[in-house]
């Protein structure tokens, strides 16, 4: 066995300020927390992190029923914030429904700060703007609720992410390293 590791950044917003108004493009609709959504919460997680960087540290995000699981302690948590969870659905295709294809939820850390846990975007629907939409959804909620700082944690070569958390004012507070074993692969 070797051992890799993965460079992660926690990151820190003030919310102290305005911000952007989230604006979902044509074809997607907003949906509220709800329990009854667990589960599509569940689907879009795991769809967003399946085959990425992330399900290798956090073997839960790759796997279904681990992504049901980790979204059911969330949502149970003393400290689930229902008013920063939102799912976004793709509305635009009248023979489908209504498809669950972004999801994100928050957590209090204290009084005043808040912690996103995930945010996903299915891949299909990636570039759309919908990262940024759920972003800012999710942060107008934690001040809603008084919060005045936010954070997260992201691998750090997510370029898209970091990029995307850049520019709504994130700042990276802390940089750390989380191993991962990997079995050593046989010349062929």
């Amino acid at each position: 066995m070797s051992i890799a590791y993965f460079k992660r950044f926690r990151m820190e917003m003030d919310l102290r300020h305005a911000l952007p108004q989230p604006e979902l493009p044509p074809g997607y609709a907003w949906a509220g927390w709800h329990p009854s959504l667990c589960d599509q919460h569940a689907t879009v997680k795991f769809q967003s992190f399946q085959g990425e960087p992330d399900s290798e540290l956090f073997p839960c995000l790759g796997q279904r029923e681990g992504c049901q699981s980790l979204m059911a302690d969330i949502a149970r948590h003393p400290a689930f914030v229902p008013q920063v969870t939102w799912l976004v659905r793709f509305v635009a295709n009248e023979f489908t429904g209504p498809i669950p294809v972004g999801t994100i939820q928050g957590l209090m850390a204290s009084r005043l700060a808040g912690a996103i846990q995930n945010i996903g975007v299915c891949p299909l629907h990636r570039g759309t703007g919908l990262g940024r939409a759920l972003l800012l959804k999710c942060l107008a909620g934690f001040q809603a609720t008084g919060m005045r700082r936010v954070a997260l944690e992201v691998t750090a070569d997510n370029d898209r992410a970091v990029g995307l958390y850049r520019s709504l004012g994130f700042q990276v507070t802390k940089t750390s390293y989380r191993a991962l074993e990997q079995p050593d692969l046989l010349p062929v």
